[in-house]
């Protein structure tokens, strides 16, 4: 089984994909932690990209594909997998169906309103080393300040203010329309309310997954999901 991530930021995504990887077993998937260690092992489309980051470019589509298309003809990505980042737009889903043919998909889309988007992220702080991200509310680390993983400061995310982070939520609105058609149109498309807790949105997930898979009360599935 394909599970699509979809939400703006600070919707929870990847807490919530991490959640999904541990209960089913599928890996979840990350753009851009996929494409940090493309960078960091020197690999060849690694090396593209990180040009293109030099020199202020989006990272192409392409190059964001083909990384991708590797990840998931990994081996632990047999039975499915979760994707977060990718696809960002019609034409990336198209090519993941092109990918990755006849998998069963489910595109998750977390639903939370500006107001406590601004409020989560507001609250975010991230490692410049590692990359983790802790919450002061909701994740906190466990001293103030210091990465749990690797020791690092944690900062506050430049693109984090609340005028940059209202932005980016009108973006992601304006661009997710046609994606979520899309996945509608293809009866694979479900809506997650994702302001509760984290375990109440888990809940809501893992109902909507196991629905999916045929799991209530029954085994989890068996080969190529």
């Amino acid at each position: 089984m394909r599970i699509i991530l979809l939400g703006p930021p600070g919707s929870g995504k990847g807490t919530q994909g991490d959640l999904i990887s541990r209960k089913y077993g599928f890996p979840r998937i990350s753009t851009g932690d996929i494409l940090r260690r493309a960078v960091r092992e020197r690999m060849a489309l690694g090396l593209r990209a990180e040009a293109m980051m030099n020199k202020g470019e989006l990272v192409s589509d392409d190059i964001v594909q083909d990384l991708v298309r590797q990840r998931i003809a990994a081996e632990d990505c047999r039975r499915g997998y979760v994707l977060d980042g990718f696809p960002r737009n019609v034409p990336q889903a198209e090519a993941l169906e092109t990918m990755d043919p006849g998998r069963r998909e489910l595109a998750l889309e977390l639903m939370v309103d500006l107001e406590l988007l601004l409020q989560r992220l507001g609250a975010r702080l991230v490692c410049p080393a590692c990359h983790a991200l802790y919450s002061r509310e909701i994740q906190p680390p466990r001293t103030a300040g210091v990465c749990d993983a690797c020791g690092g400061a944690l900062l506050s995310r430049e693109d984090d203010r609340p005028e940059v982070i209202a932005e980016r939520v009108r973006v992601y609105l304006r661009e997710s329309e046609p994606l979520r058609a899309y996945y509608q149109s293809r009866k694979a498309y479900a809506a997650i309310t994702a302001a509760g807790p984290v375990p109440e949105v888990f809940d809501l997930i893992a109902a909507r997954v196991d629905r999916e898979l045929g799991m209530s009360g029954t085994p989890q599935g068996r080969g190529r999901e």
